[in-house]
């Protein structure tokens, strides 16, 4: 991929021309009230960015832990290290891609980014990627691994697991033919066919190997009551511990308009058709491991729900019904968020809409084994808004999921949620995160605008930050590398660590000088992106 030469300046040009927030003019000095004094304010300013907002660090509180932020922009191929006091840049990692959506700090300092393949054949779709790389500290590459043919893509997440091996998510091709045999709906069964997902278990092999340990299907574990001449085929309400083929993502023609406009917006529905349904069946966008239960848990965007996997069986033992430390084989041993799915509900108890990012809380830290959750498109009385949900799945006196005879997977209310006051007014998508901090608190990403608080258990935000800078990667016919046009600040996901974590630990972090450009939102030639708005710079960048 290319970098385009942008509109670009540093943190530092763009903190003295100044900005108005809260109706004061904000210069080089930050308000003693909003940004507290981290010896680089002058770098770290607000800045005058191209949505119209103020964007950089917007507020920074005692209650808030210092530390540090990574993130990537995702048409970015840099990626950046904060520091939470000032909102100054302590250190970067370039890559010659951009980011198919993970960055994680590992403990030995190394960077790990999944990286968008430019030329894939057959996969094309939100969170595509192909590629994970790992960086020193210093920024050389010491692992290049692609994951990319015509039978499977990576895409979206990783996890890396205490002995260092990678639990990934991949789409694996199905044809046409094979999806109906499995029953699923003519309608949603595209011409070129569909991407279940898997997910295989890495054992890295540098520079550029890896040899798969471990696998699960989704394939293995289907069910349909379209049709009794058809494999698979049984009551999905009856067999929760499989997944109805046609239990996911409605057809186009069967979504309220405004949640088609939001599909197609964010790839999720192709752009140029009115009823051509994605390909993209399931769209795993999220996966979290829980060493002490040997479980997986994943985000399944098009069921509006989250899965528990057994990870202690073998790839044999996955692909059935039986073994494991839990004796389920591959099956699903737990599931929340939309119990429609599985044909035990309605719409009056989904919980998660179009969610992301699930994750165990871990140990010794509040709420410990308790599961996070992004849920994107909360419906709400004017427009969907987003929130962040922690809950407690029941579970038995042997650590079973509990599922009481005909009704769905509880909880039926959450532990702790976070929402926007005006609700409206916190609204990402697509893409975004939380994470549970050791003094209680938890970092949010929105990721559609690029933007990162923290917040306190009662719901007040004490950190604010919006990334300042967009990207410039492009792919071999001109295009972005993820279709954020209308939100070019956007951010898969941000992570905060502490100073006492190993990967900056005995590390001297201060402010890079001079601090890195940022750079400005690309314009999009109209002949690539179809529209003649180019990038969408109104006041509300969210729709």
């Amino acid at each position: 991929m290319r970098r385009e030469q942008g509109r670009r300046w540093t943190w530092f040009t763009a903190s003295v021309l100044g900005v108005v927030v809260g109706g004061s003019l904000v210069g080089c000095g930050a308000p003693p009230d909003t940004v507290s004094d981290g010896g680089a304010d002058a770098d770290a300013a607000p800045v005058a960015a191209a949505d119209g907002r103020p964007r950089g660090l917007l507020l920074n509180t005692p209650a808030a832990q210092s530390g540090y932020v990574v993130f990537s922009p995702l048409i970015s191929d840099t990626t950046y290290l904060v520091e939470t006091v000032g909102g100054a840049v302590v250190h970067t990692w370039d890559s010659e891609y951009a980011p198919s959506g993970f960055v994680y700090l590992l403990d030995n300092g190394h960077l790990l980014r999944g990286g968008r393949e430019p030329d894939v054949a057959v996969f094309s779709g939100g969170g595509q990627g192909g590629r994970i790389q790992e960086f020193t500290w210093e920024g050389d590459l010491v692992w290049d691994y692609q994951f990319a043919s015509e039978a499977h893509l990576l895409h979206h997440d990783v996890e890396v697991l205490p002995n260092g091996n990678i639990l990934a998510i991949a789409w694996e091709a199905k044809s046409r033919e094979e999806a109906w045999q499995v029953g699923l709906r003519p309608e949603m069964t595209p011409e070129v066919g569909i991407w279940p997902d898997m997910i295989v278990e890495l054992e890295p092999q540098p520079p550029d190997g890896a040899r798969v340990v471990w696998e699960w299907h989704a394939w293995d574990h289907l069910i349909q009551d379209r049709d009794a001449s058809l494999g698979h085929h049984g009551d999905p309400s009856a067999h929760p511990e499989l997944i109805d083929i046609n239990g996911g993502r409605q057809p186009p023609e069967e979504m309220a308009e405004e949640a088609l406009a939001r599909y197609r917006e964010v790839g999720y529905v192709p752009a140029d058709s009115e009823h051509d349904p994605s390909s993209d069946v399931m769209h795993t966008n999220g996966i979290a491991y829980n060493a002490a239960l040997d479980q997986i848990a994943v985000s399944i965007h098009a069921y509006n729900e989250i899965w528990i996997l057994d990870h202690s069986t073998t790839t044999d033992e996955a692909t059935g019904h039986t073994g494991g430390r839990w004796g389920r084989g591959g099956d699903l041993l737990y599931r929340w968020g939309n119990p429609g799915a599985y044909g035990r509900g309605g719409e009056g108890e989904q919980r998660l809409f179009g969610q992301h990012d699930v994750r165990w809380i871990p140990e010794n830290l509040p709420g410990a084994g308790h599961l996070l959750v992004f849920s994107n498109n909360v419906p709400g009385p004017e427009a969907p808004h987003s929130e962040v949900f922690e809950i407690a799945p029941p579970t038995d006196d042997a650590g079973r999921y509990v599922l009481p005879g005909s009704e769905p997977f509880g909880p039926t209310t959450t532990t702790w949620s976070y929402a926007a006051p005006d609700q409206p007014s916190f609204h990402s998508p697509f893409i975004s995160g939380a994470h549970r901090l050791p003094d209680g608190h938890t970092l949010i990403t929105s990721g559609a605008q690029g933007r990162f608080f923290e917040v306190t258990p009662e719901g007040e935000i004490v950190w604010e930050y919006w990334s300042p800078t967009s990207g410039d990667v492009r792919m071999p016919d001109g295009s972005l590398p993820h279709p954020v046009e209308q939100f070019p600040y956007a951010v898969f996901r941000a992570t905060k660590v502490l100073p006492d974590d190993p990967a900056v630990q005995n590390r001297e972090l201060v402010p890079l000088v001079p601090q890195p450009p940022i750079v400005a939102p690309p314009q999009v030639p109209d002949s690539v992106t179809g529209n003649t708005a180019g990038v969408d710079d109104t006041d509300d960048p969210v729709r």
